[in-house]
């Protein structure tokens, strides 16, 4: 079955497939990528990865793999809140990576974090490798979302734990109201004002839309062979984290 997030693409009139253009959407925009990712979201977008990091206190992971990990953030973020022994990022986005790269080392963190270039649908690691997954505003730019959880349920170790950090939307007065007036209207304008890549910041409120959020999540979760599923909602709905186990 299809899922509308993949028919939302970031330049309509390329030809490339999703992934392509994803990857290419990432490269242009990384070097702004941190700034006006926590600018935009007022830096809520820090405690909402905390909060999906809670998910993991209890079972402390040591082996942890980040899909789509950008330049890092989540991965830095695991470390300081767990401390397991190794986190491994990866992400088809070289650009992102770079930005990435220099953090970690920055922070002098690479000998527990390293990332590598790597795609979310074809995980280049072994079944049964690490005890958790992490993604972080990323499975909605999956080409292939149901192959891409599969791959993640793939590369847990029987028993191991998945947890998503996702926008989802929504659906109260007059939080609804407000919350698409500044997605589709303010947050496309900001962001073409910062951003070289007019595309963008008019993607993203379009893959929101698209993502198969709550029971819909579920449902593919479910078909992968996840089980012991939870849904936290935050901010009023704005994002949720999904939490599941192999």
């Amino acid at each position: 079955m299809v899922n509308k997030t993949e028919t939302v693409l970031p330049y309509k009139s390329s030809d490339k497939n999703k992934k392509t253009q994803v990857a290419e959407m990432f490269d242009n925009i990384a070097h702004k990528y941190d700034f006006l990712n926590h600018f935009l979201s007022l830096n809520i977008d820090k405690i909402w990865r905390r909060k999906a990091i809670q998910f993991l206190k209890q079972s402390n992971p040591q082996s942890v793999l980040d899909v789509a990990t950008g330049t890092g953030d989540f991965a830095v973020e695991i470390h300081k809140r767990l401390s397991p022994k190794e986190i491994t990022g990866i992400d088809i986005s070289t650009g992102m990576l770079k930005i990435a790269e220099a953090k970690i080392k920055k922070k002098a963190l690479s000998k527990t974090i390293r990332f590598q270039e790597g795609d979310s649908e074809l995980i280049n690691f072994p079944d049964n490798r690490f005890d958790a997954v992490t993604v972080a505003f990323g499975v909605r730019n999956f080409e292939n979302l149901q192959q891409g959880i599969n791959e993640i349920y793939r590369v847990l170790k029987p028993g191991g734990e998945i947890v998503v950090l996702e926008f989802s939307r929504p659906e109260k007065f007059p939080i609804k109201q407000l919350y698409n007036f500044y997605f589709k209207r303010i947050l496309p304008s900001i962001g073409r004002m910062f951003s070289k890549d007019t595309s963008a910041y008019s993607y993203l409120p379009e893959s929101v839309d698209a993502f198969p959020y709550g029971k819909r999540f579920f449902e593919i979760l479910t078909l992968s062979g996840f089980i012991h599923l939870k849904e936290k909602k935050l901010a009023f709905g704005i994002s949720s984290v999904y939490y599941a186990k192999k």
